[in-house]
């Protein structure tokens, strides 16, 4: 019974005695300059958390790209590759500063440095967080037609920073993404590839407005760019200073080169009211001279 008791506290100074070993092992510290040390408990405490992130990580970047399409993934997942190493960079810190690790030092020697890269890609940042918002709320896709600050074009392409699309007289227009933050975007085939455009005309005052809202469904109707369904439209707008007004409005199939059949409508109309005698007038105005008496 005695020699088992020996035993038994023989191997409970000899586990006692590893497990000093251990905790003095881990609790070395290798030191860095003056200013910071750290252990090797430390350093296996910082592989934990990395790890853990990764994992949450992969996992939050499955939730967020799951219904995007492929070609969409491929470059988001490039952005979250950059927004990746940040992450770690702001998790590393924050670790090391719980476990007791002095970092003033570090953050004192690199402000001066991350500011001015902070000030130099601010704009970049700001393009390529753009770029992560078009891509992930589907806002614009290849193929619409946008009007962005005045100017109007088809998407071609996608880009992180920029957005390029071809104008009207097969300009490339290359726009930074950061102008959907700062401006209104204005979407034509959002809804569909047709829209609704109008061409406005002022008759003279006294013509039969119902022979006007007949050619003006005629010049529109006979128009091969223009959808049948819905109907074209004539509304009276307004009784102008110096005509009555009247838009025509119709639907086309491609809005990106309306001002095409938007062009010929209007000779249509202008041969047509030529023919029906209806007169389109200029501005006139009224001069009354007043001589004074001498």
């Amino acid at each position: 019974m005695m020699i088992q008791d020996l035993s038994k506290i023989e191997e409970t100074i000899i586990e006692s005695s590893a497990w000093g070993n251990i905790k003095e092992f881990m609790g070395q510290h290798v030191d860095f300059g003056n200013d910071i040390s750290i252990s090797i408990f430390d350093v296996l405490i910082v592989i934990t958390v990395i790890f853990i992130t990764t994992l949450i990580l992969r996992l939050v970047l499955r939730i967020i790209t799951r219904n995007l399409p492929p070609d969409d993934k491929g470059k988001f997942n490039v952005v979250f590759g950059y927004f990746r190493w940040l992450i770690y960079l702001v998790i590393l810190l924050v670790t090391l500063n719980t476990v007791g690790i002095n970092i003033t030092a570090v953050f004192a020697a690199s402000a001066a440095l991350l500011i001015g890269i902070g000030l130099a890609l601010q704009t970049l940042f700001q393009d390529i967080i753009s770029g992560v918002f078009i891509l992930v709320d589907q806002t614009v896709h290849v193929g619409d037609i946008i009007e962005i600050d005045g100017k109007v074009g088809r998407v071609e392409e996608i880009k992180l920073r920029t957005t390029r699309a071809v104008t009207i007289d097969n300009k490339v227009l290359v726009i930074p993404n950061h102008l959907y933050l700062e401006n209104s975007l204005y979407n034509w085939t959002q809804n569909g590839t047709t829209t609704r455009e109008n061409v406005e005309v002022g008759v003279a005052y006294g013509s039969d407005v119902q022979l006007v809202k007949k050619l003006l469904l005629q010049a529109a109707r006979t128009h091969p760019d223009v959808i049948s369904s819905p109907e074209p439209t004539v509304v009276f707008t307004n009784f102008g200073d110096s005509s009555l007004d009247f838009k025509l409005v119709f639907t086309l199939a491609d809005s990106f080169k309306a001002q095409f059949p938007k062009s010929d409508i209007r000779f249509e109309i202008d041969k047509l009211f030529r023919e029906n005698n209806v007169s389109i007038p200029f501005p006139q105005r009224d001069i009354h001279i007043i001589q004074k008496p001498k």
